[in-house]
């Protein structure tokens, strides 16, 4: 795997007295247990499985609370097997973020929803098309560029991959908190290149279009 080495100055964190260097590469088997470590230190029980969970609201909120053990075990399975799943940011070998990346076609809970079901945007070749299913910053390491970073090098990746596209669902809303952001931040993704394909009040959908693009 490519892996991509950003720095931060201190001009950009003016309340940091050093600068900050992360690599950012393709999650694999090999950031497991950093990436769990991540999860842990941000007390994100669900381990990025909504998106993959068939139950109702009543039932996630069951496993969430008092079996989380069960959405760990299935990160780790996922992310030990064949595909591209997400990016991840490492500062001096600790992740500081995490951006699920995966084919569209493996979250359809996401495209399910009543705000984008449906949409025109979504009317042509699906093949290939990428999906930000969350997005992730170690609460210490937040304002200091590691999401756009995670979104820079994720279509990095994509284009490396294949990928005909990455679709991106953030909330656009003034004076949010970040467990609110959860899906990233919609200034980040429109510059870098992202384009708003549907145009709803807080929830829009935005896309990056690859040309010559193959099937991720």
């Amino acid at each position: 795997m490519a892996e991509n080495e950003g720095t931060l100055g201190s001009r950009e964190a003016p309340d940091r007295d050093l600068a900050v260097s992360w690599l950012v590469s393709a999650a694999g088997p090999e950031h497991t247990d950093a990436l769990l470590a991540l999860f842990e230190r941000t007390a994100t029980a669900c381990h990025c499985q909504y998106w993959h969970f068939s139950g109702d609201k009543n039932a996630w909120l069951e496993r969430l609370f008092h079996a989380p053990e069960l959405n760990r075990a299935a990160f780790v399975t996922d992310l030990a097997e064949a595909g591209l799943k997400g990016v991840v940011a490492l500062h001096e070998g600790r992740a500081v973020g995490w951006m699920k990346l995966c084919l569209a076609s493996t979250i359809p809970k996401l495209y399910g929803q009543r705000l984008y079901k449906a949409l025109p945007c979504f009317a042509g070749p699906r093949d290939g098309v990428l999906t930000v299913g969350c997005l992730l910053v170690d609460e210490n390491m937040r304002r200091r560029g590691v999401a756009r970073a995670l979104v820079h090098h994720g279509v990095t990746i994509a284009q490396q991959a294949g990928a005909r596209a990455i679709e991106a669902f953030p909330r656009r809303a003034e004076r949010v908190g970040p467990a609110e952001l959860w899906l990233g931040p919609v200034k980040v993704f429109l510059e870098e290149g992202f384009e708003i394909v549907n145009d709803f009040g807080p929830y829009p959908v935005l896309r990056k279009e690859f040309s010559g693009a193959s099937q991720a």
